[in-house]
């Protein structure tokens, strides 16, 4: 993968906590901060993931209900929406 410059402002104690990090890692400094970004970006998805567990649990008999397996009843008389 083609590789960009990204020219970053930091005070000297941040930058000198990333080199000692990246240092301990074993890692370049370019290295260290770029699997911090990808972490990071990683996060939103899981969030989102965990987010969206959380509302089928929440909902999860409402959506039995409207949308119930083959051969059970629910609200439309067992008519369920297709399966496709």
């Amino acid at each position: 993968m083609a590789k960009t410059q990204l020219n970053v402002r930091v005070d000297e104690s941040t930058a000198e906590t990333a080199r000692e990090r990246a240092l301990a890692r074993g890692v370049s400094v370019n290295r260290y901060i770029e699997e911090l970004v990808e972490r990071d970006a990683g996060e939103v998805g899981h969030t989102f993931v965990e987010a969206a567990s959380d509302f089928m649990k929440s909902y999860e008999s409402l959506f039995a209900e409207e949308f119930p397996e083959p051969g059970r009843s629910g609200r439309r008389g067992g008519e369920g929406r297709p399966r496709t």
